[in-house]
């Protein structure tokens, strides 16, 4: 699902308020001796939507670059000094929601905790969440007790550790991609996948 929105929808879009440039250097913040208590909590409260936000906005970065400059965003990316598997995962997550589905009350780690589901299913549960006021933990509590299957048939969590080439790494995570998928979970299609045809009859014993 694309991540990019006409002029009209971006307009929709609750906006950031500026900081006083006169506040803020590269390695600190210089608030004055006669900041009140009320603007001292707003200021606060717009250095986390700040933090927050910039999550949406490298991955949207990331995912215009793979666009823009397919043969060349890496090495942006290497000259930007950021870690590139952060990103990443910043990039499938703002590739799971257009812009237009993310909620401007809900964290981006609230988006995380539902990218793997359904477009309507996590629908329903950033609405749920936006409107009940629930944390990113809350949420996550609640999709797990929905999602619970039996004890006999419950997944049972697997470490497979693995020595591959950067370049097989970025063509399976960009083929993951292609299936809306993250990597671990296509892996694990994959090799579901290549389990059956394995057992399929006439195939034994081969």
């Amino acid at each position: 699902m694309g991540n990019y929105a006409d002029t009209a929808d971006i307009r929709k879009i609750p906006a950031l308020s500026p900081i006083d440039p006169e506040l803020t250097r590269r390695t600190a913040l210089l608030l004055p001796p006669d900041f009140s208590l009320a603007g001292w909590k707003r200021f606060g409260r717009h250095l986390f939507l700040m933090s927050d936000s910039s999550c949406w906005w490298l991955g949207d970065w990331l995912v215009y670059g793979e666009n823009k400059y397919p043969g060349r965003y890496r090495q942006a990316i290497g000259e930007t000094g950021l870690n590139y598997k952060t990103l990443r995962n910043y990039a499938w997550i703002s590739k799971r929601f257009s812009v237009l589905e993310r909620h401007a009350r809900l964290s981006f780690q609230h988006h995380a905790e539902v990218a793997s589901l359904q477009p309507a299913e996590r629908g329903r549960w950033l609405e749920r969440a936006a409107r009940e006021g629930w944390s990113r933990n809350t949420l996550r509590q609640q999709v797990r007790q929905t999602l619970t299957v039996p004890d006999d048939k419950r997944a049972q969590e697997v470490r497979l550790q693995v020595s591959v080439s950067s370049e097989q790494e970025r063509k399976w995570v960009q083929a993951a991609e292609r299936h809306g998928r993250n990597l671990a979970e296509w892996v694990i299609i994959c090799l579901d996948r290549a389990a059956a045809r394995e057992t399929a009859p006439g195939l034994q014993g081969h």
